[in-house]
C-alpha cells in the first residue's frame, strides 16, 4: 500500500487568526439538489439488489433546480410559479437484453423525489408547487465495462480523489449543530416559523467567533412584524445557548441582517426555501461529504451525492478518508488535527489507491503513529468492496 505518514507543514486550524467555515441547510436549494440525487442513486440501488442481487452502473449526480417564483406575506402567501427539477445523469436501464424489461428510472425519479420532498419541506405542496423532470440515460459502454468486471473488487470509476480530516474545530462544531438543531423537530415544534432552508456561516477571528444565520421564516406561520421579530431573537438564542455548550470563546449571533423593517423587507417564504423564488440549486455547490464548507481546511470539488455507491471513488474516497482520520485521531487524542488524502486511478482495484497521504499536526511519536494508521488505513481500505451498503442504508452523510 503506497501509504505516507507525514507531519503536517503549517499550524493546525486552532492556531490560524482566521478561521471561515459554512453550512448550507436541508432545504437550501443546492443541498435540495444533493439530496434528490443522492435519493435516486439510493433508490436505484435497492430496485438494483432487488432484480440483479447487485447494484448496477449509474451516476446520477447532475441535479439542477431552476428556482420559481412566490408572493410570500404575512400570514399567507402563495406560489406563483413552481420549483422546477431536473434530474440528469447515466444509468443501468433495462433488466433484459432484449429491452423486454425496462428500469423504471423515471418513476423513480419522479415518485420518490415527490416523496421525500413532501416530508422535508412540509409547506411545500409537491402537486402545485414543483415540477420534477429528468434526462438519464444509459452509459457509456467503456464505464459500464469497467464497473461490471467480476473480479470480486471493483474497479475505480473515475481517477479522482477523497479528503477527511478530524477533529471539528469549535467553530466547525458551531456551524455544523447549529443548522441542525434550527432544523430539529424540537425547535420547529416551539418555533413552527422557521423554515428548512437555513444557512450559517462561521467566521472566528483570533478567539471571537462570528455566527450569521440566515433562515426562511414560514409566511403563513407568521402573523406580523412583531412576530417575526420574536422569531428572530428565538434563532438568535438558540445558537448561543448551543454555542456556550461547545465553547469558551466570545460568540456573537446575527440573523437575516439583509432584512429592513422600515421598507417592509423580510426574509419571508410561503414554502421554507429560497427555492421557490428565483434562487437556484446545484448538486456540488453547497457541503463537502462532512457537511461543511471549509477554505481553511483540505477539500475536494467532487460531488459525492448520486455517484454510484459501489465503484466511484470521488464518493467512497471521502468516505472512507473521514473514518481513517477520525480513528487515527481517537486513537492519538494527543494530535491536534489529522488529515487523509486517497487519490485513485481509473481501472485500478479501488483497494488500491494509487497514494495515500496521513498528516499529522501536533507532537506525537511518529513512528508509533505511522504504525497505528497504517493499520487503520489497511482495515478501512480492506472494507471498500462493501461500502455501498452504508451508503444504501444513508449511514453516511454526504452534505
Amino acid at each position: 500500500m503506497n501509504l505516507k505518514v507525514t507531519r503536517g507543514a503549517g499550524p493546525s486550524v486552532d492556531k490560524l487568526s482566521v478561521e471561515i467555515v459554512e453550512r448550507k441547510g436541508k432545504g437550501h436549494p443546492d443541498t435540495l439538489a444533493d439530496k434528490a440525487a443522492e435519493e435516486l442513486s439510493v433508490r436505484l440501488s435497492e430496485y438494483y439488489m432487488e432484480i440483479f442481487d447487485q447494484v448496477q452502473h449509474h451516476n446520477v449526480d447532475k441535479v439542477l433546480i431552476v428556482g420559481g417564483q412566490s408572493n410570500a406575506k404575512f400570514g399567507g402567501g402563495d406560489v406563483i410559479e413552481p420549483i422546477y427539477i431536473l434530474m440528469s445523469g447515466r444509468a443501468v436501464d433495462v433488466v433484459d437484453r432484449d429491452y423486454s424489461r425496462q428500469v423504471p428510472v423515471g418513476k423513480f425519479a419522479v415518485e420518490h423525489t415527490r416523496e421525500w420532498l413532501s416530508k422535508d419541506l412540509p409547506h411545500l405542496d409537491v402537486n402545485s408547487d414543483v415540477i420534477i423532470d429528468y434526462k438519464i440515460r444509459a452509459g457509456s459502454t467503456d464505464l459500464v465495462g469497467n464497473f461490471d468486471l467480476e473480479t470480486g473488487i471493483p474497479r475505480a470509476n473515475d481517477t479522482s480523489f477523497g479528503v477527511g480530516y478530524a477533529p471539528f474545530s469549535p467553530t466547525e462544531l458551531i456551524t455544523l449543530e447549529s443548522e441542525q438543531i434550527l432544523n430539529s423537530e424540537k425547535v420547529k415544534k416551539q418555533w413552527p416559523q422557521i423554515g428548512e432552508d437555513i444557512k450559517i456561516m462561521g467566521t472566528r477571528i483570533d478567539d471571537k467567533i462570528h455566527i450569521q444565520v440566515a433562515a426562511a421564516i414560514i409566511s403563513s406561520e407568521t402573523k406580523d412584524k412583531d412576530e417575526y421579530a420574536n422569531v428572530m431573537d428565538g434563532i438568535a438564542n438558540i445558537v448561543k445557548d448551543l454555542s456556550a455548550k461547545i465553547t469558551d470563546m466570545e460568540v456573537d449571533v446575527s440573523v437575516n441582517t439583509a432584512d429592513s423593517p422600515e421598507d417592509n423587507l423580510f426574509y419571508l417564504t410561503v414554502t421554507g426555501t429560497s427555492a421557490e423564488h428565483g434562487d437556484d440549486g446545484q448538486v456540488g455547490r453547497g457541503n463537502r461529504a462532512n457537511g461543511l464548507i471549509t477554505p481553511y481546511r483540505p477539500m475536494t470539488l467532487e460531488a459525492a451525492a448520486g455517484k454510484n455507491p459501489v465503484s466511484h471513488v470521488g464518493k467512497t474516497y471521502n468516505v472512507a478518508a473521514r473514518e481513517i482520520t477520525e480513528r487515527v485521531y481517537k486513537e492519538h487524542p494527543d494530535l491536534s488535527q489529522v488529515y487523509c488524502y486517497l487519490v485513485s486511478q481509473i481501472g485500478a482495484p479501488i483497494t488500491e489507491p494509487l497514494a495515500i497521504n496521513v498528516e499529522l499536526y501536533g507532537d506525537c511519536d511518529i513512528e508509533k503513529v505511522t504504525a497505528s494508521a497504517r493499520s487503520i488505513t489497511e482495515e478501512v481500505i480492506g472494507k471498500l468492496p462493501r461500502v455501498w451498503e452504508g451508503f444504501v442504508k444513508r449511514q453516511y452523510q454526504l452534505w
